[in-house]
């Protein structure tokens, strides 16, 4: 197993922050002055924008930054939750290396020595700020508990907004919720969270809001370090739920042209246990009547599918302002910049509403887009199989820093410049545990060019059960083949090939 220990184990207490004595690292002067880093990441955005070929989605601003950079049509994240997804990609290792599976568990209580990304480029001389949700938090209480933060990985401590993701109407309900905790004495955790409205239209500006505030912190903040090297990592919490977004955005959009999935079944031979349903959507105030076993009525489905819209069209606003003042302050000759989403999403695909936690193609495949100075190979697409642990290797070599050893990523630079270019990677893995029948199981998933293969392996060593899908017959995965006479030799492939690239780890409870 890949580890980064050193031999006498450090101690870490979560929250720390600049009250504790960090310790030091040798730094080195890069081999030249070395790109900027503006790092954007998204919360629970999908491929659902206009350079991804959706022709619904209104996102100018990121369809921009595409035409000066490359879209990578198969980018997949290692795991679709926030905490295990953004712990991966931060630290360049796999949720199996660090050992982060859940919302709850700090990556340093597993790998206390690694090196992180942003860490990486402070401990190289650049100033490394992280602005609201880079490393996982809960937006609506991030100082009180739910906060992964890694204080290690800033030269000042992470900025967070004041303003709420809710509306006026949903953040009443939440402040009424938390008022009746405390006069009852109760603790809050990560499962009585008072929670407003799932979806609201206020007529605000967008800075009123937690990540209208956060554009304009990124805008202060590069106007402060525009004479410096940087790693500014922002992070956006839409269009994560609730889908609360100024009634501007909402306006881009109208019910008729909205167009919901065809797919709004279970796929066919699929294992009960490997769907989710309203996991996300029931704590909020105006979906808890939903029962699971229920379909949502068609007005409602229009109403979260209108909502996710007019979210990402918010966040797409912010973008804009944000690569603005990147032009303004003459820093995009400088600036490497790099947009993802931390996971999938499905908004209704497979029945499955305004969710995550599946190893399907909707919940593991993200959007990601890097633009670098100088590109010769601007505003192409690269069909190239790339995994996010690929994102951390990749930054490092373009800014020539030598990445610790270990990652088990392998850097896309050359992809930059050529798309076409030789990639040797042929399997993005990602996986995602569940329960079932009172079992731990472990669903483990290969993307290929053609197939997407899942074991869910027990963790007590019985059989295993198997999904795979066709992309190229079945680019919806609507059909599960596992059991299909006619894929048998290609099913015994595929499972070779995921054996073969997945190291046996003990699965983490």
């Amino acid at each position: 197993m890949i580890r980064f220990f050193a031999s006498i184990a450090t101690v870490w207490i979560v929250g720390c922050a600049c009250c504790c004595a960090q310790p030091t690292y040798a730094t080195k002067e890069p081999v030249n002055a070395g790109y900027n880093v503006l790092f954007i990441m998204v919360d629970d955005l999908r491929p659902q924008l206009g350079c991804y070929g959706d022709t619904l989605v209104k996102t100018p601003h990121i369809d921009e930054l595409a035409k000066r950079g490359t879209v990578f049509n198969r980018a997949y994240c290692q795991m679709a939750l926030c905490n295990p997804s953004r712990a991966s990609l931060l630290t360049g290792l796999r949720p199996e290396e660090t050992g982060v599976f859940d919302l709850t568990t700090h990556f340093r209580d597993r790998v206390p020595d690694a090196i992180t990304l942003p860490q990486l480029f402070k401990n190289n001389g650049w100033f490394s700020q992280g602005l609201y949700k880079i490393f996982h938090l809960i937006p609506s209480d991030p100082r009180a508990f739910g906060n992964m933060d890694d204080p290690l990985s800033w030269s000042k401590p992470l900025w967070l907004p004041t303003r709420s993701v809710y509306g006026p109407n949903g953040e009443a309900i939440r402040q009424q919720k938390l008022a009746e905790m405390k006069e009852k004495g109760e603790q809050m955790d990560y499962s009585n969270i008072p929670r407003g409205f799932a979806t609201e239209a206020p007529e605000m500006a967008d800075s009123l809001l937690a990540d209208g505030q956060t554009a304009e912190q990124a805008i202060k903040t590069l106007t402060e370090l525009q004479d410096q090297r940087f790693f500014l990592a922002v992070g956006f919490y839409k269009p994560h739920l609730p889908f609360i977004a100024p009634k501007k955005y909402w306006d881009m959009y109208t019910s008729e042209e909205l167009v919901l999935p065809r797919n709004r079944y279970a796929p066919a031979g699929a294992p009960e246990f490997a769907l989710t349903k309203y996991a996300d959507l029931r704590v909020y105030e105006d979906y808890k009547h939903v029962r699971y076993q229920d379909d949502l009525p068609l007005d409602q489905q229009r109403e979260l599918l209108h909502g996710y819209l007019a979210c990402i069209s918010y966040i797409d606003g912010q973008v804009g302002k944000i690569l603005a003042a990147l032009d303004s302050l003459e820093l995009r000759d400088r600036t490497i910049v790099v947009l993802v989403g931390d996971h999938g999403y499905q908004v209704g695909e497979h029945n499955m509403w305004a969710t995550k936690h599946t190893n399907y193609e909707t919940s593991v495949r993200a959007p990601l887009i890097v633009a670098k100075p100088g590109q010769r190979a601007q505003g192409r697409v690269s069909e190239a199989l790339v995994e996010f642990v690929d994102v951390y290797p990749t930054l490092a070599d373009l800014c020539h820093l030598d990445a610790p050893k270990g990652l088990t990523g392998q850097s896309f630079a050359t992809l930059l410049d050529n798309p076409k270019a030789r990639w040797s990677k042929i399997v993005a893995r990602s996986q995602y545990p569940k329960n079932a029948d009172g079992k731990r199981l472990m669903g483990r998933s290969i993307r290929t060019e053609r197939y997407r293969l899942v074991e869910w392996q027990p963790k007590s060593g019985k059989e295993s059960v198997w999904e795979l899908y066709d992309h190229l017959k079945d680019p919806e995965e609507n059909r599960n083949v596992a059991e299909v006479p006619e894929y048998q030799d290609t099913l015994r492939t595929l499972t070779k090939l995921l054996q073969d690239n997945w190291e046996q780890r003990a699965l983490h409870d």
